[in-house]
């Protein structure tokens, strides 16, 4: 396959996809509402109708918010039918609305500077650096929001994908579809159709860097703990006042310094305060909780309750800790399926491109996928600095997990 003729589409497409606002509410997913926000909708619907336009089967969007289409096997292909998954919606930590593109085309390794006076500066950042040697095209948003690369690179590259099998009428197994909301609120798995999708395993296009294989992932908890105080009037609070602000500062404050996500890399876990808030009776941390280890998990869970019972103690105040499970490492998914992993291996070296097993430092929609027993490893899309304003992709390495796919969509 020729790369130019895949460029094209896929860089129109991309662009177009990350001026749609989507936008997700973690809030709003957490007391159940999906999609969090009615704008997924909106990229939602166009896919179903270029979806249909490409002439693919049972196309539809769920009511909540699920894209489902079905990629009949052309004749006589007997290869086992697998499911491509990508997320719509973008991380409300940045805005994600009038996202305004920027094309850096034969990109020298320069600092770029964006409209927001942001910079992008490959000093800082090696896969930059190298996309710079290698003076590929880098798409920037102008700094004023995200660029929206997480995911909706690879929603691009899955349609491009997919296009091309059907024009060029290259021989493929069947293949089935679902682009997900609220991946990034961590629900993005909450209603998937499984009374749609008939595939046995999976393929998430929501990777990073090229070359990037993901097969595992960290377990993750959120850990709420709630500090319980004694209010009364602080003039004559002596010997009376216990406050639960104070509580719950000292708790975050104690927690291991050396073991936050700003201080850990590879595969090393973490203690992450989300959110603090409340009032002197009253006052909650709510806290991520994250490792590759079943053990090191319950020992991060251990240090959590003690840590909160004995900082309440010393205050004269009282503690709960509440853990709930969001997703398990993916690894052992692996363990009775390696073909699924092998047929990807398979694939990235048909297009040139070396794997690289990396852990995810997060979850995917594939974590979840895997949980429930559809095996699910995860793919690159050439996106690189997510959930911030320098977030970038590169168009070559968004190509390349595109013929990444056409190789392991056709017909062996």
């Amino acid at each position: 396959m020729g790369t130019g003729e895949l460029q094209s589409p896929l860089l129109e497409r991309f662009l177009r996809y990350v001026q749609i606002w989507t936008t997700s509410d973690s809030a709003s997913a957490d007391s159940g509402v999906q999609p969090s926000t009615d704008r997924q909708f909106d990229l939602a619907h166009l896919l179903e109708s270029e979806l249909k336009a490409l002439g693919l089967k049972d196309v539809q969007v769920t009511e909540k918010c699920y894209v489902y289409a079905l990629l009949t096997a052309t004749a006589g292909c007997k290869e086992e039918p697998f499911c491509l998954l990508a997320h719509i919606d973008t991380v409300e930590e940045v805005s994600g609305q009038h996202v305004n593109p920027q094309i850096h085309k034969n990109y020298d390794g320069s600092k770029i500077t964006l409209a927001s006076g942001d910079i992008l500066n490959p000093d800082e950042d090696s896969a930059l650096s190298l996309a710079g040697k290698n003076h590929e095209t880098i798409i920037t948003s102008d700094g004023n929001t995200l660029l929206g690369a997480d995911d909706k690179a690879g929603v691009a590259e899955i349609m491009t994908a997919l296009e091309y099998l059907v024009q060029k009428k290259i021989p493929h197994g069947q293949i089935e579809v679902c682009f997900s909301p609220d991946e990034e609120t961590g629900h993005g798995m909450d209603n998937v159709p499984l009374n749609l999708i008939k595939s046995k395993y999976a393929y998430t296009v929501d990777g990073g860097h090229i070359g990037e294989l993901e097969t595992e992932c960290f377990n993750a908890f959120k850990s709420e703990i709630e500090f319980t105080g004694v209010s009364t009037h602080t003039g004559t609070a002596r010997g009376k006042l216990v406050n639960a602000i104070t509580m719950a500062s000292n708790f975050v404050t104690n927690l291991p310094r050396q073991q936050a996500p700003e201080t850990t890399m590879g595969y090393e876990g973490f203690y992450a305060p989300m959110n603090i808030e409340g009032s002197i009776e009253r006052a909650k941390v709510t806290l991520f909780l994250r490792d590759f280890e079943e053990a090191g998990m319950e020992n991060r869970k251990s240090l959590v309750e003690s840590l909160a019972l004995s900082t309440a103690e010393s205050f004269g105040g009282k503690a709960k800790v509440t853990h709930t499970q969001q997703y398990l490492n993916m690894k052992k998914g692996f363990e009775k399926r390696p073909d699924v992993i092998e047929k990807l291996v398979a694939s990235y070296k048909a297009a040139g491109v070396e794997p690289v097993f990396t852990p995810i430092r997060g979850g995917t929609d594939g974590s979840r996928l895997t949980e429930m027993g559809i095996p699910c490893p995860n793919i690159f899309t050439g996106g690189h600095n997510y959930h911030s304003r320098t977030e970038w992709a590169s168009l070559e390495q968004m190509t390349k997990a595109t013929e990444v796919l056409i190789y392991l969509c056709r017909n062996k």
